[in-house]
């Protein structure tokens, strides 16, 4: 029985430690976005900011350590590589702040829930341009 659950997860070693390490950062982006908006009292656009800022450096470090276990031999490839992927990851968060600013500030959708609707897109989108584009093994 073990055998068999530990060789599904080496098959899919990959997506499952992306769900695993996708929802944490998740949580820190709705954790950090609530406390931003309800604790410190800031708009809609700034907690967003912050809180895709914090997710970012979470997601950068856990993908590159754990999901794709990128090993980068120079600075160079390094540098390439982080460029890549805050820019993909800039691109979703572009579009996390229009979706969190179209239905809270303006059709007045709760926004805690809204966060976790936008986030559902988000980790989806991240993940293919994580696979396909950051953390290619042709990179290497």
């Amino acid at each position: 029985m073990f055998d068999k659950i530990w060789k599904l997860y080496l098959k899919y070693r990959e997506v499952i430690l992306y769900l695993i390490f996708g929802g944490l950062t998740t949580l820190i982006n709705i954790i950090s976005y609530t406390v931003c908006a309800h604790v410190f009292y800031m708009d809609t656009v700034e907690g967003t900011s912050v809180a895709w800022l914090l997710s970012v450096i979470f997601a950068y470090a856990t993908n590159k350590i754990f999901v794709f276990q990128s090993r980068t031999s120079t600075f160079a490839m390094l540098a390439k590589e982080c460029i890549s992927f805050m820019g993909c990851r800039l691109a979703t968060g572009v579009m996390d702040v229009v979706i969190m600013y179209l239905s809270v500030d303006i059709l007045h959708f709760n926004d805690v829930f809204m966060k976790i609707v936008s986030n559902v897109f988000v980790v989806i989108l991240n993940y293919v341009f994580s696979k396909l584009f950051i953390f290619s093994k042709k990179q290497v």
